[in-house]
C-alpha cells in the first residue's frame, strides 16, 4: 500500500532537511552550469557571424558531450544508490568500499571516451548540420572537451559517494574551484590576452577542460582527509572488486543508457533546428540564428535543470538512507515533499523568465535576429518549470530505489518517438519553426512528469533491493 502525497500540503520538517541537503547541490551545480553559460558569453563576444555559428555549435558539442560523458558518469546512480543504503544500514566500510571501485569505472571508461570521441567527431557533425564554419567550431570546441570525459565521470562518483552519506555541501568547492579556473582560462585563451594565442571557440574547449580535472583533485583531496580514511578506509588492501563493479554496472548502465537516449534525442532536436537554418542561409537569409537561440535558451534553462538535480539529488539521498533503514514508506513522503518544493520555487523561476525573455535571450547575445526567433520558445519552456521540476525529481527518485531501467526504457520510447518525430512535424513539416520544435519539447515534458508519476505512486519500487 502506498502512502498518499496528500495530506498537510507541505512538511515543513521533511521540506527543511531536503532543502539543506539540496541547496549546497544547487550552488554546486549552478556554479558548474556556469562553465557552459560563460562559455556561451564569451563565444557572443566574437564577431558576430563566428558569434553565432559558435553558439550554435556549443549544443551539440555539449549534448555529444553529455553522450558520452553523461553515460559514464551514470557511475554516479548506482554509486548514490548503494552508499545510500549501506550508510542507512549503518555499515561505513562497505559505503566506503563503493567510491574507488566506481572511480576505476569512471577512469577506465573515460579513456575510451577521450579516444573514441576525439576520433569520431568530425564526422558526427559532419551529420548534424551543413554548415561547414559550425562544424570547424564544433570539432575544435568539442576535441577539447572529450580530453575532459574521464575527469567529469570520476567528480561525479566522488560527488555521489559524499551525496550518498548527506555530505552535499563539499561538491560546491570543487565546482567554484572549477569555475574560477574556466572563467579566466575563458578571457585569457578566448581573446588571446597575455601573449596567449587568440583560439576562439577552441579556447573555451580547453579551458573547460583544465577546470574539469582541476575539480576532481579538488574531490580526491576530501577523500584524503584522515577522518574519512579512518572511517571509511576508502583505499585499503584489495578495496577492490569485481562484484562490487558488476553491481555497481547493473545499477549505473540502465541510467547511462537513459542518459544517453536523451542527450541523443537533443542531438536529432537540434539537428531539426541546424535544417532550418541551413534552408534560410540557403535562401540568404543570414546565420544560424535558429541554433543560437536554441543554445541560449538551453543554457538559461540548463540553471532549472540542474536545480531540479539537485532536489532530486537530495531526495534520492533520502530515498536510498529511508530505504537502507527499512522505511520505504519515509522515503515516498521525501519524495513528494520534493516534488511540491519543486513545484513552487521552479514555476516562480519561469514566471520571471516568462516575463522577460528578450532580456534574457539579450545577456548572451547581440544580435536583434537571436533574439527575436528566441523569445516565443523561452516563455514556452518557463511555462513548463513545474512540470520539469516534477519530471526530474521523480525520476531520481526511482534512481535512489533502484529503479533504473523503467527510466531508461521511458526516455528510449520518448525521445525517439515522441520528441523527434514530433519536432520535426511541427518545425518542419508543419512550418511552425523554432516555436514548433520547442511545442515539441514541451509535450515530451508532460509525458515524462505523468510517467514518472504514475511508476512512482504505484509504489513497486519499495520492494527492490540494492
Amino acid at each position: 500500500m502506498t502512502t498518499s502525497p496528500t495530506g498537510p500540503w507541505l512538511d515543513r520538517a521533511k521540506a527543511a532537511r531536503i532543502l539543506r541537503l539540496a541547496s549546497p547541490v544547487i550552488l554546486a551545480m549552478l556554479t558548474q552550469t556556469g562553465v557552459n553559460i560563460v562559455d556561451t558569453y564569451f563565444i557572443g563576444q566574437l564577431p558576430r557571424q563566428v558569434a553565432s555559428d559558435g553558439q550554435f555549435a556549443l549544443t551539440p558539442s555539449l549534448m555529444l558531450l553529455w553522450a558520452v560523458g553523461g553515460f559514464l558518469s551514470s557511475v554516479s546512480v548506482g554509486t548514490l544508490a548503494t552508499t545510500a543504503r549501506r550508510y542507512g544500514e549503518g555499515k561505513a566500510l562497505d559505503a566506503g568500499a563503493v567510491l574507488p571501485n566506481a572511480a576505476v569505472i569512471a577512469l577506465v571508461g573515460g579513456l575510451f571516451g577521450t579516444v573514441g570521441g576525439w576520433l569520431a567527431l568530425p564526422w558526427v557533425f559532419s551529420k548534424l548540420t551543413d554548415n561547414p564554419n559550425v562544424v570547424a567550431l564544433g570539432v575544435g570546441y568539442a576535441r577539447w572537451r572529450f580530453v575532459g570525459v574521464a575527469s567529469m565521470a570520476a567528480t561525479a562518483a566522488y560527488k555521489s559517494f559524499y551525496d550518498g552519506i548527506g555530505q552535499t555541501h563539499l561538491h560546491l568547492f570543487a565546482a567554484l574551484a572549477m569555475n574560477v579556473v574556466n572563467g579566466l582560462l575563458c578571457w585569457i585563451l578566448i581573446f588571446g590576452r597575455y601573449g596567449a594565442p587568440a583560439m576562439g571557440v577552441s579556447g573555451a574547449g580547453v579551458a573547460a577542460c583544465v577546470s574539469s580535472w582541476i575539480g576532481l583533485l579538488v574531490m580526491v583531496g576530501f577523500s584524503l582527509r584522515r577522518a574519512d580514511r579512518t572511517t571509511y578506509d576508502f583505499y585499503r588492501k584489495a578495496v577492490l572488486s569485481w562484484t562490487l563493479m558488476k553491481q555497481l554496472l547493473k545499477l549505473s548502465i540502465p541510467g547511462g543508457v537513459a542518459t544517453t537516449a536523451v542527450m541523443t534525442g537533443f542531438l536529432l532536436f537540434t539537428k531539426v533546428v541546424g535544417t532550418i537554418d541551413d534552408e534560410a542561409i540557403r535562401a540568404g537569409a543570414g546565420a544560424s540564428y535558429n541554433g543560437a537561440a536554441t543554445t541560449i535558451i538551453i543554457e538559461v534553462l540548463s540553471a532549472t535543470f540542474v536545480s531540479c538535480l539537485a532536489f532530486g539529488t537530495a531526495t534520492a539521498t533520502l530515498v536510498g538512507q529511508s530505504m537502507g533503514r527499512g522505511d520505504p514508506d519515509l522515503a515516498e513522503r521525501y519524495a513528494w515533499t520534493s516534488v511540491k518544493l519543486g513545484v513552487i520555487i521552479f514555476g516562480a523561476v519561469g514566471l520571471l523568465m516568462f516575463a522577460y525573455p528578450e532580456k534574457v535571450l539579450g545577456v548572451f547575445s547581440h544580435a536583434p535576429q537571436v533574439i527575436a526567433v528566441g523569445a516565443v520558445p523561452m516563455k514556452i519552456m518557463a511555462v513548463m518549470g513545474p512540470v520539469i521540476a516534477t519530471a526530474m525529481i521523480l525520476t531520481q527518485a526511482l534512481f535512489g530505489a533502484g529503479e533504473t531501467r523503467f527510466v531508461m526504457v521511458v526516455e528510449l520510447v520518448l525521445h525517439f518517438f515522441c520528441l523527434v518525430p514530433l519536432a520535426w512535424l511541427l518545425g518542419k513539416v508543419l512550418g511552425l519553426g523554432l516555436v514548433g520544435v520547442w511545442l515539441a519539447a514541451a509535450v515530451y515534458g508532460v509525458a515524462l512528469a505523468v510517467l514518472m508519476g504514475v511508476k512512482f505512486s504505484r509504489g513497486g519500487w519499495k520492494k527492490l533491493t540494492v
